[in-house]
């Protein structure tokens, strides 16, 4: 194997969440009156933690006390909402299966609140991740490596024997500050021409590319 362990992202690298959270995020903004945005839009403000994605979805000049308010609103919500519609990518199981086959450890650091990060690796993947961990109170969320470092020591992996899997500008970023090497997928929430604008150099297409390169089919 060319690796010890994969490093994956969740949301837009093995699960599809987007329809969950545009639907969580609408009902967190109309039930405090303020207009509703579009998935697409929702696709664009996703990747920093959920509360950046309030943020982004409340109108500009909403004051922090309503922010909060719609905040809380959403994380009621999405606790028990968070996996209506939202499914693997085909052929990810397969891939996670085939990995942990060949030896191969496997876990997931996430921006995505951490309670959310457990249910959903529970529902869709259990017993498919060696480690996971999601954003917690007191932790730098990614793009600082901290969460990625502490899968790393977890595990007793180095970085030079690790890969950071993932589809967005911030996961890029992410692998470049931790300094390790990275797969980037063409399936997920950002498009190919946005991440090779921030100088992503190859974007995979399939997930079955993500074993070619790990165990160097």
């Amino acid at each position: 194997m060319r690796y010890k362990l994969a490093v994956f992202d969740m949301d837009g690298t093995i699960l599809n969440t987007l329809e969950d959270l545009a639907d969580s995020t609408n009902y967190a903004l109309k039930a405090n009156g303020f207009p509703e945005r579009t998935i697409d839009e929702v696709r664009r403000f996703v990747g920093n933690g959920i509360r950046l994605l309030i943020e982004r979805a409340v109108p500009t000049d909403t004051d922090k006390e309503l922010t909060d308010k719609v905040f809380d609103t959403f994380k009621e919500y999405y606790k028990t909402h968070c996996a209506v519609k939202t499914r693997p990518y085909d052929g990810i199981k397969d891939v996670l299966s085939e990995l942990r086959k060949a030896g191969c450890l496997t876990a997931v650091v996430s921006n995505k609140a951490d309670f959310a990060v457990q249910d959903l690796c529970k529902d869709y993947f259990d017993n498919l991740f060696d480690f996971a961990i999601g954003e917690r109170e007191g932790i730098k969320k990614k793009p600082a490596p901290d969460s990625v470092f502490e899968v790393l020591s977890k595990l007793n992996v180095e970085k030079a024997d690790a890969v950071y899997i993932g589809d967005s500008d911030v996961d890029f970023a992410t692998s470049m500050n931790a300094g390790m090497d990275v797969i980037m997928v063409g399936w997920g929430f950002r498009d190919a021409e946005f991440l090779r604008e921030k100088g992503v150099k190859r974007i995979i297409k399939q997930p079955s590319e993500i074993l070619d390169i790990i165990l160097e089919k």
